[in-house]
């Protein structure tokens, strides 16, 4: 049978589904692989109408992956930018945002903020407050609130995602699955084809699903997480990935200076005259420990 060009839209286990001109086709790799991620665009064999066996994948542009200590999980292939979903309420931790800020950075991936439910107005000015931190290193954060302003929300958004491949993330209960749903129409219909076609049973959140809005545009909706492990990258990836360390990085007085502890660091001095936040330098400090904690194979 033929070979088709299939771009994966939702994986659960080791069972793939792709998506070609409209129709489902169910994907399995050769033997125990797994490193095919959602947005990745491959190769299949087809074994039967709506099946097929995974021979390769393209080249991709970008690949955004979280890890932990043992193994590392693939979030999306080829996405151009990330949407962190924070919201007034429930309470967002902070770590969250700027790991997945990090991870972005290091993926060549462009990360916007959205701050959700800005009409609950007693706890919009303290939000406010915490995102500044992120706006002051050149972040767009972007105020919406899809419940009560839900037309406005779209016309901030829907320019953004044009002609973008676009990942949202975030912890659960910001928002996030209604603002997927009010971006892409039918996104829950779509959500139930794919639950059936990979025989997921109820557990529709539990798996990364990419919806094709049209040619040149999609979104790819991530699992919430509590925690975003960057186990993966090294020292040097995650210095460059903390954007206001640049102005900095070369002018330590020792040239592997690893800005934790050594004399005459220009990153440390920064940190000293506040033009680095402590709690990112915090958070790049713990970043390098988890780093150097990877079990060696």
């Amino acid at each position: 049978m033929a070979h088709l060009t299939v771009t994966i839209i939702a994986a659960h286990g080791r069972h793939y589904l792709g998506q070609v001109d409209g129709q489902l086709i169910q994907c399995v790799t050769r033997g125990k692989k797994s490193d095919v991620a959602v947005g990745d665009r491959v190769q299949v064999k087809r074994t039967s109408p709506n099946q097929g066996v995974i021979e390769s994948i393209a080249e991709r542009k970008t690949l955004l992956f979280r890890s932990d200590q043992y193994k590392s999980k693939l979030l999306a292939a080829n996405v151009t930018q990330m949407f962190i979903v924070v919201a007034t309420e429930p309470g967002f931790a902070d770590d969250l945002v700027s790991r997945s800020l990090v991870a972005a950075e290091a993926a060549g991936v462009k990360p916007h903020i959205i701050l959700n439910k800005t009409d609950v107005e007693e706890l919009l000015p303290k939000a406010r407050e915490r995102m500044t931190l992120y706006g002051a290193l050149g972040y767009p954060v972007h105020e919406v609130s899809v419940r009560a302003r839900p037309d406005d929300t779209r016309a901030i958004l829907a320019p953004l995602l044009a002609g973008q491949s676009s990942i949202f993330i975030g912890q659960s209960g910001m928002g996030k699955s209604s603002l997927i749903n009010m971006l892409v129409p039918g996104a829950e219909i779509a959500t139930r084809e794919i639950s059936a076609a990979l025989d997921t049973g109820k557990h529709t959140t539990t798996f990364t699903r990419l919806y094709a809005v049209d040619q040149e545009t999609s979104v790819i909706d991530s699992p919430g997480f509590q925690e975003f492990g960057l186990y993966h990258l090294s020292e040097g990836m995650l210095e460059r990935a903390f954007v206001e360390f640049a102005p900095h990085l070369g002018k330590c007085r020792f040239y592997n200076c690893h800005h934790l502890n050594e004399p005459s660091c220009a990153v440390l001095d920064a940190v000293a005259g506040g033009t680095i936040a402590p709690i990112r330098h915090a958070l790049y400090r713990q970043l390098v420990h988890e780093a150097s904690q990877t079990i060696g194979y």
